[in-house]
């Protein structure tokens, strides 16, 4: 039997219960990862998170990981002698510890952005140059196999070359507000939802049509969230915290939740992190509404789109080509509606006056293709497995295996993916600042 590769971990929040669930097989269609892959030990600056991990790891029957401290990640890696190291951390945070990780000897496993900013960039660049090792951007969305059918259909030259994309997502009241009671709020630590959420998306566009970002002109600002808007709008005096608040519906009580109350409030004690801030407060500074066009190497241009405070979720994509046209609309909540308790209900079923708005906005994912002098065609789209549109567990699985070579799709993200995803939200805030298009090659990133 193959030796297993020896894993690290990097914080214990909410994110890092996938790859653990993965280490541990206790999540769907990653049963075998424990075969190939065994979590030996991990580091957390609260300690509490850790006692809540470790309970979960032990009753999956695998042994509980050795604790470090954040400051011995070099010790970490040398003594356990670890081939990876997987990082979940505030976002601003990433740089520090992949360019320690690489430089401790192990490769690299990052979530999402990969980092916030331009010369931290540039710090990932050089440790990988000078150490030769791997670093791994983790995309799952280029896994859910809607994505993945797009991207096929594009790929198959169905529509021709690409001419054109217009992207809209929309945030609801539920996940959008989100950003805005957490440590994402403030913008130096997550360079706002140009890097933190619409990496996802820009990444997408990337893969999906197999091109370059080279210019980017953004627009955006404050809007609906934070005390200037809510005053505006009249809403009076507010609590700084959600937690006991009842009836309000932008509130979040993390005592009404038992996973929330284990993995935060539990542990505020320890760290002083706070998971519930009120959306309105005064000093958030990041955006709730988001635009870009953006130019591609292949002469190809997206108008984007992002707001967090929609009463629905999902996303809707068109790619003009030269042949035709793909469609697709993905609706993962159709609304956010609020019980009898003044509670939100996220399972819009549940509420007594939800089949109007079912039989208007169900969930729902749609792909369409229209070539030139034809009719449409409904693309028929794969089930997935597990979360973040059916895609969690694929990508799970090819992280683990190491997998490389996944043609034609081409789902695998390395350090240049990763790059090329930031790029543009990077840039995005570049001309936010400045209220001029921004060149990508003058970041300098080095890809």
């Amino acid at each position: 039997m193959a030796q297993r590769e020896r894993y690290g971990l990097v914080g214990t929040g909410s994110r890092a219960g996938m790859y653990i669930g993965a280490l541990t097989g206790t999540v769907e269609g990653a049963e075998h990862v424990p075969g190939i892959a065994e979590l030996v030990a991990w580091c957390d600056v609260n300690p509490g998170r850790l006692d809540l991990y470790e309970r979960e790891v032990v009753a999956a029957e695998q042994p509980a990981p050795a604790r470090y401290s954040p400051d011995d990640l070099e010790r970490m890696i040398r003594d356990e002698r670890l081939d990876r190291v997987i990082v979940t951390t505030p976002d601003f945070t990433h740089a520090d510890y992949v360019v320690r990780a690489l430089r401790g000897g192990a490769d690299v496993v990052v979530e999402k952005p990969l980092t916030i900013d331009a010369e931290s960039v540039r710090r990932i660049g050089a440790a990988i140059a000078e150490t030769g090792r791997e670093v791994i951007t983790t995309f799952n969305y280029r896994y859910s196999p809607r994505n993945s059918t797009l991207r096929r259909v594009i790929a198959e030259g169905r529509i021709g070359a690409v001419t054109s994309v217009h992207f809209e997502w929309a945030l609801d009241t539920v996940h959008g507000a989100d950003y805005f009671r957490r440590w994402h709020r403030d913008k130096q630590n997550s360079g706002g939802l140009f890097i933190h959420k619409a990496s996802h998306h820009f990444d997408l566009v990337n893969w999906w049509i197999d091109a370059t970002p080279v210019r980017v002109f953004a627009s955006g600002g404050l809007r609906f969230y934070g005390a200037e808007n809510a005053a505006a709008r009249g809403l009076g005096r507010r609590p700084a915290r959600g937690t006991g608040v009842t009836g309000d519906p932008f509130a979040l009580d993390l005592a009404a939740d038992a996973r929330m109350k284990e993995l935060y409030l539990d542990q505020e004690h320890h760290d002083g992190y706070l998971r519930d801030r009120d959306v309105f407060d005064a000093g958030i500074t990041i955006e709730d509404n988001l635009a870009a066009l953006v130019d591609y190497d292949t002469g190809a241009t997206m108008s984007y789109s992002l707001n967090a405070h929609a009463p629905w979720e999902g996303y809707r994509v068109t790619v003009n080509g030269t042949e035709g046209r793909a469609e697709l609309e993905v609706v993962e909540r159709g609304a956010v509606l609020i019980g009898d308790d003044g509670r939100v209900v996220v399972d819009p079923s549940m509420h007594p006056d939800s089949s109007p708005v079912d039989a208007v906005r169900p969930d729902s994912e749609r792909l369409v293709v229209q070539r030139h002098w034809e009719g449409a065609q409904l693309v028929e789209i794969p089930e997935g497995i597990g979360s973040h549109g059916g895609g969690d567990a694929y990508l799970l699985q090819h992280l683990f295996e190491r997998v490389t070579d996944d043609a034609p799709l081409g789902r695998v993200a390395g350090y240049a993916d990763g790059v090329k995803a930031v790029s543009v939200g990077i840039a995005g805030n570049r001309s936010l600042e400045t209220g001029q298009p921004v060149r990508i090659a003058e970041l300098e990133l080095g890809v």
